[in-house]
C-alpha cells in the first residue's frame, strides 16, 4: 500500500509544471570572458559603481594570460586557474586597462602579503547576476560575493583553524600608483586608491574611496607595505629592504604604492565571516554612508536576493517565446552586458566630482560614468531609450553637466576625467537621437549649445606646423596641449575648408575622424531641423556630404587624400586589417570604413555604379573576410542591403548567420571585445528583428527576429501605449524569410520603421517564409 501510494504521489509531482524560469537564469556570465570579449562573471547590480570580480590575471606562472606579460584590459579570463582576490572597482569590455583594484583575499595559515604567494586555484565557480562564488582550493575556503550599487559584499566560509583576509591596495589593472589606508576600529578600515591613466592619458586619474568593514573582530591584524630595494650602505641594517614589511603594532594611516591590511581569526570548522566595502569617489564619509544606507543591517543572503530581484527586473522588460535555450540564454547574456555600463557615479547623497575638477556637484537625479561614447552612440544607447528611458534621460543630463562643468561634452569620459580615447564627436547623435525619439527630461537649449561649440569652433592649424608629419599622432596627444582650440574636433580647420581631414601624417586616423563628424553633423542638422533652426539644419546636412571626396573610382572604396585634394598612394584596401596601423584609418582598413556612410547609402551606390554593384561589392566584403563583426564602424553592414528593394533577404540571411556563428553560449561566445555593451546590443536588437543603423536618425531597420514572439515591457511615463509584441510566427523551423510586416495591423511597405510607428503600434507582426521569394 505504501508502496502504491509512493508511485501515486511521485506520478502526481511529476505531471506538475516545473518552476517557471526567471529571466535571471538565463544569463550565462560566463560569455565573452575570452577571446578578449573582456567581460567577467563578477557580482554587479544593473549599471552598478560596484562590481566583485574573481582578479585573476597575475600573480601565478599557472595562467594563460597575465596582465604584466600581455597587453590586458580584463580583471578575469576564463581559462585562468589562480585567482589573488575580488576586486571591487572594474570595467567590462573596454580595450585599455584601469581600475581591478581594492582587492580581497581570504587565506589560511599565516599571513603572506605577497600575491605572487598567497593566490590559489579556483574550483567549482558559479555565476549569476548579482552573485558569483568559487572554492579557493590551496585554502579549502569557499568564497562568495554579491553587490548593491555602491557597495560590495563577499563571504567567506572557513575551516577550522587560523583565517585571514587581506586587503591589497597595490595590484589591480591600473597603471596609477598610490594608496593610503586609515584604521578606524577593530572591524572597520578607510582609506583610498588612485586610479586611471586610461589608454594612456597620464593626466586622467582619481581616487576612489573606501570603507571596509567586517562582520566579527579579528584576534589579531595589522598592515604592510612593500619597501624600497636596498640602497647604499646604511641599507645593510634593513632586513625589510626590497620585502613586504608587516606592521603589527602600527595602528595609524599609513600610505605608500603598495600597502595593504591584514586581519587574522581564529576560526570554527564552517564559520562564515562577511566583508563589505562600501564605495565613493567623492570621499570616505560617502563611502560610508553609501555602505550603511545599501548593505547596512542585511546578511549576505539578503543582498543577494535584492540584486537578484534587481535584475529580474530590469531583463524582465523583454520576455521571449520560441526559439531555442541557447538563443535564450544568448540573448539575456548580451541584454546583461549591455545593463553594465555607463555606470551611477553619483553617492546616495547626490554628491559626485564636477568633470575635470577637484570640487563636488550634486545632483537629484543619478550622474552617470564610463562614456565609452564611440562605441556606444551606434546601438547601446538606442537600446537605453527603448528599454529604459528614465536611465537615458539621466544619461543625457550627466552628458550635459558635463558640458556645463568644463566646457565640452564627453567622448570617452572615465569617473570624471576625459580620456580622449577614439575619435569623432559621440555625445551629438546620442542625444539627438535620444530628443528625437521623444525622451526629454533635460536641457536640450544646453545640449545645443554645446554642439554649435563643438561644430563651430577653430582647431589646430596643422597646415606647415609638421606637428603630424611622419608617424601616427595618438588622439590622446590633444589632452596634451594648452590654449584655447576645438578639443572635440582638432582638426575641424580642414574640415570646413576643404570638406574632408586630409592625410598629414603617414598613419593619422584622417579618414576615420571626418567620417565621424559627417555622421555627428547629420545628427546635427535633423536635431537643427526639429528645433526650427533651418539654416543651422541646412549647414549641417550639406557638411554631412563631404564623404564623398574621399570615395576612389579606381578601388571602389573610401581612400585618404593629402591637403592638395589628391588620393594618397600607394593604397592597400585591405592594409589595416587586425588592427595594423595604416594611413587614414583607425583600428581598421578602408574596407570596414567604405560603407560607413549610415546616413546616405543610397548616394554611396550611386558613386559605386547602381545598386547592383554596391550590393555585389557588400556581399564580397563578407564572402573575402573582410567584415569584422567587432569593429564598430562596419557592425551595420548587414542592415545595408535592405535600402534597395529585392535584397532585403540579405540582410536576413547575413544577420541569422552573424547571430549563429558569432554570439553563442560558449565562454568565446562574444566575436571580440564587448566595448561596454556595444557587440550585445548588436545581438540584442537583431534578435528582436530591430537594428539602428543609423545614429540620430530616429527608426528601425528590420529583420527576422530570431524568437517567434517578443514582449517588450516599455515605461508608460514616457511611452503611454506599454506593452509592444513583436511577433514572428513559423510553420516550420527552416522559416527564415520575411514575406509580410504589419504595424499595428496596417502593412509596412519597406523594412523600415520609425521609432513612435514602434511604441505606439502595439504589435509588429512579420510574416515569415522558407523562400525568399
Amino acid at each position: 500500500m505504501k508502496r502504491t501510494l509512493l508511485i501515486f504521489y511521485f506520478s502526481l509531482f511529476m505531471l506538475l509544471p516545473a518552476a517557471a524560469q526567471e529571466p535571471a537564469d538565463r544569463v550565462n556570465a560566463f560569455i565573452g570572458t575570452t577571446n578578449r570579449g573582456v567581460t567577467n562573471p563578477g557580482a554587479i547590480v544593473p549599471n552598478g559603481m560596484a562590481s566583485v570580480v574573481p582578479f585573476n590575471v597575475s600573480g601565478s606562472v599557472l595562467n594563460r594570460y597575465d596582465k604584466d606579460s600581455v597587453w590586458w584590459s580584463a580583471p578575469y579570463e576564463y581559462h585562468n586557474v589562480w585567482m589573488t582576490g575580488f576586486s571591487h572597482v572594474n570595467l567590462s569590455g573596454v580595450g585599455c586597462p584601469d581600475l581591478g583594484s581594492l582587492l580581497v583575499m581570504a587565506t589560511t595559515g599565516g599571513v603572506d602579503p605577497d600575491y605572487r604567494n598567497y593566490g590559489s586555484r579556483m574550483a567549482n565557480q558559479k555565476a549569476s547576476p548579482g552573485y558569483y562564488s568559487v572554492d579557493l582550493e590551496r585554502y579549502g575556503i569557499r568564497a562568495e560575493a554579491t553587490a548593491t550599487t555602491r557597495s560590495g559584499v563577499t563571504r567567506f566560509t572557513f575551516p577550522a583553524g587560523q583565517g585571514n583576509i587581506l586587503l591589497n591596495l597595490g595590484t589591480g589593472l591600473t597603471n596609477e600608483s598610490g594608496a593610503m589606508l586609515r584604521r578606524v576600529s577593530d572591524t572597520e578600515i578607510e582609506g583610498f586608491k588612485l586610479l586611471g591613466t586610461f589608454c594612456y592619458n597620464s593626466q586622467a586619474v582619481f581616487p576612489v574611496y573606501f570603507v571596509m568593514r567586517l562582520s566579527k573582530t579579528p584576534a589579531r591584524s595589522g598592515y604592510w607595505k612593500k619597501q624600497r630595494p636596498a640602497q647604499g650602505v646604511t641599507w645593510a641594517w634593513d632586513t625589510d629592504a626590497g620585502k613586504y614589511k608587516l606592521y603589527t603594532r602600527y595602528e595609524k594611516e599609513l600610505a605608500g604604492d603598495d600597502v595593504g591590511a591584514w586581519f587574522t581569526f581564529d576560526t570554527r570548522e564552517g564559520e562564515q565571516i562577511e566583508v563589505r566595502m562600501g564605495l565613493s569617489f567623492v570621499s570616505t564619509e560617502n563611502a560610508r554612508l553609501n555602505l550603511e544606507a545599501e548593505a547596512g543591517g542585511k546578511n549576505f543572503d539578503a543582498l543577494h536576493a535584492a540584486a537578484r530581484a534587481g535584475w529580474n527586473d530590469h531583463l524582465g522588460r523583454v520576455r521571449v517565446e520560441g526559439g531555442t535555450e541557447e538563443q535564450k540564454t544568448v540573448f539575456y547574456t548580451a541584454l546583461y552586458h549591455t545593463l553594465i555600463h555607463p555606470s551611477v557615479l553619483s553617492d546616495i547623497n547626490g554628491e559626485y566630482p564636477l568633470m575635470e575638477s577637484g570640487r563636488t556637484g550634486t545632483t537629484t537625479g543619478t550622474r552617470y560614468t564610463v562614456f565609452s561614447l564611440w562605441d556606444t552612440y551606434r546601438n547601446l544607447h538606442q537600446l537605453m531609450t527603448l528599454l529604459y528611458p528614465a536611465k537615458q534621460a539621466d544619461m543625457v543630463r550627466s552628458m550635459i553637466g558635463m558640458y556645463e562643468e568644463w566646457g565640452w561634452m564627453p567622448k570617452w569620459e572615465l569617473f570624471g576625467r576625459e580620456t580622449w580615447t577614439m575619435e569623432g564627436d559621440p555625445s551629438i547623435p546620442v542625444i539627438a537621437d535620444t530628443w528625437l525619439k521623444g525622451v526629454r527630461g533635460y536641457d536640450i537649449e544646453k545640449a545645443y549649445e554645446a554642439f554649435l561649440k563643438s561644430a563651430t569652433t577653430p582647431g589646430i592649424d596643422f597646415s606647415g606646423s609638421g606637428v603630424r608629419e611622419g608617424g601616427e599622432m595618438p588622439d590622446s596627444y590633444y589632452s596634451t596641449l594648452t590654449g584655447e582650440f576645438n578639443r572635440m574636433r582638432p582638426d575641424i580647420n580642414d574640415y570646413i575648408r576643404l570638406g574632408y581631414v586630409p592625410l598629414r601624417g603617414k598613419y593619422d586616423n584622417s579618414v576615420s575622424h571626418a567620417l565621424e563628424y559627417y555622421i555627428a553633423d547629420y545628427a546635427l542638422s535633423l536635431l537643427a531641423g526639429d528645433l526650427g533652426r533651418k539654416e543651422d539644419a541646412a549647414l549641417f546636412r550639406k557638411r554631412s556630404e563631404g564623404w564623398r571626396n574621399y570615395y576612389d573610382p579606381q578601388f571602389g572604396t573610401l581612400r585618404p587624400k593629402t591637403a592638395d585634394k589628391k588620393f594618397y598612394a600607394p593604397f592597400d584596401p585591405a592594409q589595416g586589417m587586425n588592427f595594423e596601423p595604416n594611413p587614414g584609418f583607425h583600428e581598421g582598413c578602408a574596407w570596414n570604413y567604405t560603407f560607413y556612410v549610415p546616413h546616405d547609402p543610397k548616394g554611396l551606390a550611386a558613386l559605386m555604379g547602381g545598386p547592383k554593384k554596391f550590393v555585389d561589392k557588400l556581399e564580397a566584403v563578407f564572402d573575402k573576410g573582410y567584415y569584422d563583426p567587432a569593429n564598430e564602424p562596419d557592425i551595420a553592414y548587414p542592415y545595408l542591403f535592405n535600402y534597395f528593394p529585392g535584397e532585403e533577404w540579405r540582410t536576413q540571411r547575413r544577420v541569422a548567420q552573424l547571430l549563429d556563428t558569432c554570439f553563442t553560449t560558449a565562454p568565446n561566445g562574444i566575436p571580440g571585445n564587448d566595448d561596454a555593451g556595444t557587440m550585445s546590443a548588436w545581438a540584442v536588437f537583431s534578435m528582436m528583428g530591430l537594428y539602428p543603423d543609423c545614429p540620430g536618425k530616429p527608426d528601425y531597420m528590420l529583420t527576422t527576429p530570431t524568437f517567434e514572439k517578443i514582449t517588450l515591457s516599455l515605461d508608460t511615463a514616457y511611452y503611454p501605449a506599454g506593452e509592444i509584441v513583436i511577433e514572428a510566427p513559423r510553420t516550420k523551423p527552416a522559416d527564415r524569410y520575411i514575406r509580410s510586416i504589419h504595424i499595428g495591423g496596417k502593412p509596412v511597405k519597406n523594412y523600415r520603421i520609425g521609432h513612435r510607428e514602434l511604441v505606439t503600434g502595439k504589435k509588429l507582426t512579420i510574416g515569415l517564409s522558407e523562400s525568399r521569394k
